[in-house]
């Protein structure tokens, strides 16, 4: 019985790779440089927000027992990253139960206004959630570029096959 409750679980270090993979095209300098994204913590949640959600979209979508458990390894990850990131920067433990609920409120949320707009391939429709959200403004300069970012990188990761998503998600060029 022992051995189960410590026994690693197979989905945990995916979520873990794919979470990296997620984080590591949102902090692509192009986002910040060229797209006008301002580099602060909040336009960052909003950036690894977007990327985990085209991922566990793409996860979903393969429609097997494997990509659901897949997509909710990487949310879940994506999850405890964001209560680790609040006790990092020193949110005590009886705080963090309450500011979790909000960025959990803030993540569903964001997950909402996005994924319609992702599955129709409507960049219209997309760019007004991205230009509040990303850019704290009503008409962002950049926002329905960052749009057709979106869009082409879930046409690119739907096209590559699972496991190649697994090993390197194909985001394609901000």
């Amino acid at each position: 019985m022992l051995k189960n409750l410590f026994k690693t679980r197979p989905g945990g270090r995916i979520g873990d790779d794919l979470y990296a993979l997620a984080v590591a095209q949102a902090r692509n300098p192009t986002f910040y440089t060229r797209l006008g994204v301002d580099d602060r913590i909040d336009a960052r949640f909003e950036l690894y927000t977007l990327h985990v959600l085209l991922l566990v979209m793409r996860l979903r979508d393969e429609n097997t027992p494997r990509g659901q458990e897949t997509a909710q390894a990487l949310f879940d990850v994506y999850v405890s990253a964001l209560d680790h990131a609040l006790r990092e920067e020193g949110v005590g433990d009886i705080s963090v139960g309450k500011k979790m609920r909000k960025l959990g409120e803030a993540l569903y949320g964001r997950m909402t206004a996005y994924e319609g707009p992702l599955r129709e391939g409507d960049a219209e429709a997309l760019t007004p959630a991205l230009s509040r959200n990303v850019y704290g403004a009503d008409h962002a300069e950049h926002a329905g570029a960052l749009a057709r970012y979106a869009l082409a990188a879930r046409a690119g990761l739907g096209a590559q096959d699972f496991n190649a998503v697994l090993a390197r998600p194909a985001w394609g060029d901000v």
